[in-house]
């Protein structure tokens, strides 16, 4: 059964870290592309970062560059999202989401295989 599962969130104070973990199973993550999104509250789904199934390509959204960076480990079928100097704004539930086609594109229309999300609140 192909499965993602994310863990990882939290509430934290603002300048805190999190580092938020995808869990695969069901299929050879190798083949896929690995992206995070995330949904606030009364807003639209957005991308945070993606890397290809090569980890050699990696996008990030302008709102978290040199704040957050992802990597993969094909071997433990996990990726991972490490965010540093959180933000209020960064308040959302985060999905981890797989594209069968391998690229690394920060747009939630192109994945096809979705997980159920973990919540990041950032307050004070």
């Amino acid at each position: 059964q192909f499965q993602l599962v994310e863990s990882g969130g939290g509430l934290v104070q603002p300048g805190a870290s999190l580092r938020l973990s995808c869990a695969t199973s069901g299929f050879t993550m190798d083949n896929y592309a690995i992206g995070w999104f995330r949904q606030a509250p009364g807003k639209e789904r957005e991308g945070v970062s993606c890397i290809n199934r090569s980890g050699g390509r990696i996008n990030y959204a302008d709102s978290v560059k040199g704040r957050f960076t992802v990597s993969r480990d094909n071997a433990k079928n996990t990726v991972y999202l490490q965010m540093n100097s959180l933000k209020p704004e960064d308040t959302a539930d985060y999905f981890c989401a797989a594209n069968r086609l391998g690229v690394c594109v920060l747009d939630w229309r192109t994945m096809d295989y979705w997980g159920k999300g973990t919540l990041v609140t950032v307050s004070s």
